[in-house]
């Protein structure tokens, strides 16, 4: 969404994302066909439920494919310099390029990305400056849709009435149980490791420092909280409009902070 693809060849990364989007098919798929759409019909659930269900569906998906195929803010061959900020760039020891402080160089994808955090495989991209928003976006609604799942589980047979299983699914009827238990196990799974990673972005954005400044352990300067938290988060999703934080189908707009911003505030 005006903005150029940026598309990483890992093999590695690719089995990673098709483990994602295989998990989201399988619930988006069985998750309804078990659960919603059976007790819509016999009246137990409202409509309102299944298209929650979508909705949440769909911002998940879209946040994901969105951040893996983002520009996560790849400097370019000949980045030009404004004057009044060439002592806050410096130079990459490893593909000897310009850059701005606290970019950093992905040897997986073999160039620096302005503010990197991290490489994510699950993206099979880098979360920088430019894709950041979108990353916190999957990890919001990938916790949503996976607490979302865990409960109709639940529902479904310590909750809900029992449903009548006419004109069931031959396949859906025999294997219910397993479906479930398959369905309940992955949430389980995506619902707690999804959780320890938001919780660090969050405080990593709170304290206004990335990934690879807190492992590194050398930006004193950059660890401490130099922002209020709302000026940290509109820079991120390139908006002060706290409402469209949580849309994935929108373009991101630069505040146009300066680079040096968080180290002379």
């Amino acid at each position: 969404m005006g903005r150029r693809i940026h598309f990483v060849v890992d093999p590695q990364g690719w089995c990673c994302m098709g483990l994602i989007i295989f998990v989201w098919l399988y619930n988006t798929i069985f998750i309804p066909k078990v659960i919603l759409f059976p007790h819509y019909e016999e009246g137990h659930i409202s409509v309102v439920a299944i298209l929650c269900y979508y909705f949440c569906s769909l911002f998940c998906i879209a946040s994901l494919l969105r951040a893996s195929v983002a520009d996560p803010g790849k400097l370019p061959e000949n980045p030009k310099i404004p004057i009044t900020e060439r002592e806050y760039w410096e130079l990459c020891n490893k593909c000897n390029m310009m850059r701005p402080k606290r970019s950093h160089h992905c040897s997986r994808c073999g160039h620096c990305v302005r503010r990197m955090d991290h490489h994510c495989p699950w993206i099979n991209n880098c979360v920088g400056e430019d894709n950041h928003w979108l990353f916190l976006q999957l990890c919001f609604y990938t916790q949503i849709l996976s607490c979302y799942t865990l409960i109709l589980d639940f529902c479904h047979y310590y909750y809900f009435l029992p449903l009548k299983k006419e004109n069931w699914d031959v396949f859906v009827f025999r294997h219910e149980l397993a479906l479930l238990r398959i369905s309940a196990f992955m949430g389980l799974i995506i619902l707690g490791g999804i959780s320890g990673l938001f919780y660090t972005q969050l405080m990593g954005l709170f304290t206004d420092t990335t990934s690879i400044e807190k492992m590194s352990n050398c930006c004193e300067d950059i660890s401490r909280p130099r922002k209020p938290w709302q000026q940290t988060f509109s820079e991120v999703f390139g908006t002060r409009w706290k409402i469209l934080w949580f849309i994935p189908f929108r373009q991101r707009q630069p505040l146009r902070v300066p680079y040096h911003f968080a180290n002379h505030v």
